[in-house]
């Protein structure tokens, strides 16, 4: 696997910045997921259909076509 060197020097401010980067990633993922199982509890709730129900009626073209 090709690897990446760089040459700073304040090697510890580098790594901090870095460690803040992919802590400000890992939140915005971790938030988005949130937001997606929120999603899908008001989706089940509205139809009374779980998310494996849905998949399951969806993928036997169990719904008619509408607009």
């Amino acid at each position: 696997m090709p690897e990446l060197k760089i040459k700073c020097q304040h090697p510890e401010s580098l790594k901090i910045f870095f460690q803040d980067m992919v802590e400000k990633e890992l939140s915005l993922i971790s938030n988005s997921i949130q937001r997606t199982e929120k999603r899908l509890l008001e989706f089940e709730s509205k139809y009374h259909l779980s998310t494996n129900e849905f998949l399951q009626k969806y993928e036997n073209d169990e719904f008619g076509e509408t607009l």
